[in-house]
Formats: C-alpha cells, sequence, structure tokens
C-alpha cells in the first residue's frame, strides 16, 4: 500500500465531516497535515489558510501555513508567517531547526535570525 493510499480513507472521512462542519477547526487542520503527508501540498496549503483565517492568534496554525509556503517555494511569505508565529508564541526552536519542511529558508539570513530569536529566549 502506498503512502497516498495510507491517507486516502482518512482524508475521505475527514472531507465528509468538514462538509458538514466547514469551521471545525480541528478538521481543517488534521486535513492540513494528511494533504500534505499525501503529498497533496497545494490541498494542504489551502487548509493552512482556512486555519489561520478560522484562528488568525494560533501560532501553531500560522506555523503549518509556514511550512506549506515552504513546500511550494514561497520563501517570502513563508518567512512573513514564520515570523507571525513567532509573535504568537511559537517557540519550539529545535523543531524549527530540524524540520524538512522549511528546508528552503535553512539559509536565509532572515530565518537564522528568527532561529537565534527562538534560542535567545529558551
Amino acid at each position: 500500500m502506498s503512502r497516498k493510499e495510507d491517507h486516502a480513507f482518512d482524508i475521505a472521512f475527514y472531507e465528509s465531516v468538514l462538509r458538514r462542519d466547514p469551521r471545525y477547526a480541528d478538521v481543517v487542520e488534521l486535513l492540513g497535515g494528511l494533504y500534505t503527508k499525501a503529498g497533496r501540498i497545494a490541498d494542504g496549503l489551502r487548509m493552512d489558510r482556512r486555519l489561520v483565517r478560522l484562528q488568525p492568534d494560533n501560532s501553531t496554525a500560522h506555523y503549518n501555513l509556514a511550512c506549506s509556503l515552504a513546500l511550494v517555494r514561497r520563501k517570502a511569505d513563508a518567512l512573513r508567517a514564520l515570523r507571525r508565529a513567532i509573535e504568537l508564541g511559537y517557540d519550539d526552536h529545535h523543531w524549527m531547526a530540524d524540520d524538512a519542511d522549511l528546508e528552503c529558508l535553512k539559509n536565509s539570513p532572515e530565518f537564522q535570525a528568527l532561529l537565534r530569536t527562538l534560542k535567545a529566549g529558551s
């Protein structure tokens, strides 16, 4: 069974839940992650944007949005979302430093500065 097939049932289930309640933030977040794991990056990005609209003060939602934006190589937008996540309280510098989703940002001076800021605050 392929990775995409592994997630197909869960995706179909959560999509049906979301059709009944489009503002169900937990399901929006779950679907974002499942889409990304299944290689459906554009759908994951769509869910991350939706979650940020539903929960504008959720630091993890902004962090996940940054990851999705980085995966589609929208570097400036990804850095902006990452900065907002940190402003809202995101503070896991270990995860951020190792997160493969952010790979395209890791050589960026702005990314390195954000990482230093997080490390200094811990």
